[in-house]
């Protein structure tokens, strides 16, 4: 039996198959199979709303690690937002109520709330989101578009631009194999000036069905100095009154 002929016929399909494979490579994904991928990934559109409230303890680092502040953050559906972090009996609190700002920063004696700028409370606008910036993009008015791949930490992260009804935008990229978000990259306008910070988000853990970052590093884009979130604990559906996240009332003497 001749068998050249046969290995001829192998060599030439074989010598093919990547002429045919640049023929038809792999079709580009679309915004909504991304997002819907996303979704899917945190435990789905049904979990995610079923999510009213939820708290994450853990720690803030700061000053490259040297220093550790006990941290708390709170979010209620809809928009509301508190993060309280203390250090040597000094608590730091930012909060949005939904249509409002407001911090206490007790160092430098500024002991007393101050309620916060629209630019200011721009960040926390965007924190309240309980299931990121991609979940009822459309409702929400926003648009999105996808930018193809980019490499975050040598992997080739599907990278999308959303940008909000006020201009302001972030770029989520998307891990390739589980379509989490793995970095954030917001820019917003505040005070006339274009802020950029850039956030690794990792360490996903599963709370109430839901997939969230446990581990968060974040601070202005290309700088070493950045702080870091690490959440030891998060409880959903807890009650939480409306008052928590409103302006301080002065206190009757």
């Amino acid at each position: 039996m001749n068998l050249r002929p046969l290995f001829a016929s192998l060599a030439a399909l074989l010598l093919s198959a990547p002429l045919i494979y640049a023929q038809n490579p792999a079709p580009t994904p679309t915004v909504d199979d991304l997002v819907t991928k996303n979704i899917k990934a945190k435990g789905g559109a049904e979990a995610l709303e079923a999510i009213q409230t939820i708290r994450f303890e853990g720690r803030m680092l700061v000053n490259q690690g040297q220093i550790q502040l006990t941290y708390t953050q709170t979010k209620k559906r809809p928009g509301k937002i508190r993060t309280d972090a203390v250090l040597q009996g000094m608590t730091i609190v930012q909060a949005y109520n939904g249509s409002d700002g407001w911090k206490i920063f007790p160092f430098q004696g500024r002991k007393d709330p101050e309620k916060m700028s629209a630019d200011e409370a721009k960040s926390l606008v965007e924190d309240a989101e309980i299931g990121g910036p991609l979940v009822n993009w459309k409702a929400d008015g926003k648009t999105v578009t996808y930018l193809g791949t980019e490499d975050v930490e040598g992997t080739a992260a599907h990278k999308l631009k959303v940008v909000r009804k006020n201009g302001d935008f972030t770029y989520v990229y998307l891990d390739p194999d589980y379509f989490l978000e793995i970095r954030e990259v917001s820019q917003r306008t505040e005070q006339g000036a274009r802020v950029e910070v850039e956030t690794d988000l990792g360490d996903y853990e599963k709370v109430n069905n839901v997939y969230f970052p446990f581990s968060l590093e974040s601070g202005s884009k290309g700088s070493n100095d950045k702080q870091k979130i690490i959440i030891d604990k998060a409880e959903a559906n807890i009650p939480v009154e409306d008052s928590y996240f409103n302006f301080p009332q002065p206190t009757a003497k």
